[in-house]
C-alpha cells in the first residue's frame, strides 16, 4: 500500500507545523535581538547557524530511515525537541536584558535542540513520503506538503505579529507557547497510524556501514552535481533571512508586528509563486523544470537590486510590495527545485531516497547557515562604514548576484527534458 492524497495532505500539517515554529526563531527572535535589544546582528546570525550546523547530521537521520526504525518515533521526538527549543529560544531572548551571559548560555543550547528536532522530525518525514508514496506521486507529494510549510509559515508569521504589538517579554512567551504547543499536537494528530496502514517500515536483510552508503550515494554524477546546485543556491536564498526585518526596523521603522507580518507577506508571496508554478507546469504544460528554475533565480536577483535601492531611498516602489516579489521568484525557483529533488530521490542506487533527501536537506542546512551568518556579518561590518541603508544595501546587491550564479549553475547542470509536468501532476 502506498500513500493516498489524504494521508500525504496529513504529513503536510507536520511540515506546516515545523514552519510554524521555525520561522519565529529565524525571523521575530533576530529582529528581537537586534532591534528591540541593540545587540549585534552577529549573533542571531551565529545561534541560526548553530541550528543549520547541527542538521549536517541529515543523511544520518535519512539513512537510518532508509536502513530501519519508526519514522513516526522519530518525527514526533523531533517536533517535540523542536517545540522545546523554540520556546526556549524565545525565553532566551527575555534574559539577555537582565544577563548577557545567561541569556547566551540558554540561547545556544535551545537553538541547539532546534537543530537536533529539525533534523530529526523533517528528514525522518521526507524519508516516509519517498518511500510510502507511489513513484508517480512522489514530487507531487513534496510540492504538496511545502506549500503547505509556506502557508503555515505565513500564517504563523501575520497572526504572531498581530499579537506581538505592543511588545513585551510577557506577551512574546504566550505567543511562542501557544505556537509550539498547537504544533507539537498537530502533528500527533497527523501522523498517527499513517506508517502501519502503509506498511512503509524500511527493509533491514542487509544494513550498509552509514560512510559506505554515503559513498555510493556521492558517486553518482546527478546526486553529487545536484548536491552542489543546493548549497549554491540556498546560500543565495538564505542570505537575507536575518537582515530584512532588522532591515524593515532600522531603515524604514517598522515595529515588531509589523516587521513579523512583514516575514508573513513575503512568505505569501513564496506559496503564491509555488502555486503560480504548479498551476502553469500542469495545467498549461508550460516550460521545463530547468526553465523555472532560472527564471526565478533571475527574478529573485532583480528584486534584490530594487530593495537595494529602495534603501537608498531611489525607488518609488513600496517595500513591502518589494518583499513580497521577493518571495514570489524565490517559490517559483524553490518549487522547481524541489519537483526536481523529489524526481532524482528515487533514481539511482535502489533504498537510498532518504539518504538523497539527507544529502540534499545537509547541503540546504550548511548553505543556509553560512548564508544567513555571512549576510548579518557583512551588514556588521559595512555598518561600520556607511548609514543603514547603503550597509544592508551592498549585503542584498551581493546576494542578487549569487542569484545570477545560481541561474548560470542551474542552466548548465540540470536536465532540461525533464518537463514539471511530469514531475508535478498527481496520478500521471
Amino acid at each position: 500500500m502506498t500513500l493516498s492524497w489524504t494521508q500525504i495532505a496529513r504529513l503536510g500539517l507536520v511540515q506546516m507545523a515545523l514552519g510554524a515554529i521555525v520561522v519565529l526563531t529565524t525571523s521575530t527572535l533576530n529582529r528581537l535581538m537586534v532591534v528591540e535589544y541593540a545587540l549585534p546582528a552577529i549573533l542571531p546570525g551565529a545561534l541560526v547557524g548553530l541550528h543549520y550546523g547541527i542538521q549536517l547530521s541529515r543523511p544520518r537521520w535519512g539513512f537510518t530511515s532508509d536502513t530501519g526504525g519508526n519514522r513516526t518515533r522519530w518525527i514526533i521526538g523531533g517536533m517535540a525537541i523542536l517545540a522545546l527549543g523554540g520556546f526556549g529560544a524565545a525565553f532566551a531572548v527575555t534574559l539577555f536584558e537582565q544577563s548577557f551571559g545567561l541569556g547566551i548560555a540558554l540561547s545556544v543550547l535551545a537553538y541547539a535542540l532546534i537543530g537536533i528536532g529539525v533534523g530529526a522530525s523533517g528528514t525522518s518525514l521526507l524519508a516516509l513520503l519517498a518511500s510510502a508514496t507511489a513513484p508517480h506521486r512522489r514530487a507531487a507529494a513534496a510540492t504538496i506538503t511545502w506549500l503547505m510549510m509556506i502557508f503555515g509559515i505565513a500564517m504563523t508569521a501575520g497572526i504572531s505579529g498581530s499579537f506581538l504589538d505592543p511588545f513585551t517579554p510577557a506577551r512574546l512567551l504566550s505567543v511562542v507557547a501557544v505556537v509550539v504547543t498547537a504544533a507539537m499536537l498537530l502533528t500527533i494528530v497527523a501522523v498517527g497510524r499513517i506508517e502501519r496502514h502503509v506498511h512503509a517500515q524500511p527493509e533491514t536483510q542487509t544494513p550498509t556501514p552509514f560512510w559506505e552508503g554515503m559513498t555510493q550515494i556521492w558517486a553518482e554524477p546527478k546526486t553529487r552535481n545536484f548536491t552542489l546546485f543546493v548549497f549554491l543556491s540556498m546560500n543565495a536564498y538564505f542570505m537575507q533571512e536575518l537582515i530584512l526585518e532588522p532591515f524593515a526596523g532600522l531603515v524604514f521603522a517598522f515595529t515588531p508586528g509589523q516587521s513579523t507580518a512583514l516575514s508573513g507577506a513575503q512568505n505569501g508571496g513564496v506559496f503564491v509563486g509555488m502555486l503560480t508554478v504548479g498551476i502553469a507546469s500542469t495545467a498549461l504544460k508550460i516550460g521545463a523544470l530547468r526553465s523555472w528554475v532560472v527564471a526565478g533565480c533571475l527574478g529573485s536577483a532583480a528584486v534584490l537590486g530594487m530593495i537595494c535601492m529602495a534603501g537608498l531611498g531611489s525607488t518609488a516602489v513600496p517595500f513591502t510590495a518589494l518583499v513580497v516579489a521577493l518571495g514570489f521568484f524565490n517559490g517559483m525557483f524553490a518549487v522547481a527545485a524541489i519537483g526536481a529533488m523529489m524526481s532524482l530521490a528515487s533514481q539511482g542506487r535502489g533504498q537510498r531516497e532518504g539518504t538523497r533527501m539527507g544529502l540534499w536537506g545537509a547541503a540546504q542546512a550548511m548553505a543556509a547557515g553560512f548564508g544567513g551568518l555571512a549576510g548579518a556579518a557583512a551588514v556588521d561590518v559595512a555598518r561600520g562604514f556607511w548609514a543603514d541603508g547603503p550597509a544592508f544595501g551592498i549585503v542584498f546587491a551581493a546576494e542578487a548576484a549569487l542569484f545570477l550564479a545560481a541561474a548560470i549553475m542551474a542552466a548548465r547542470v540540470m536536465e532540461n527534458s525533464a518537463q514539471p509536468h511530469a514531475a508535478l501532476v498527481p496520478g500521471e
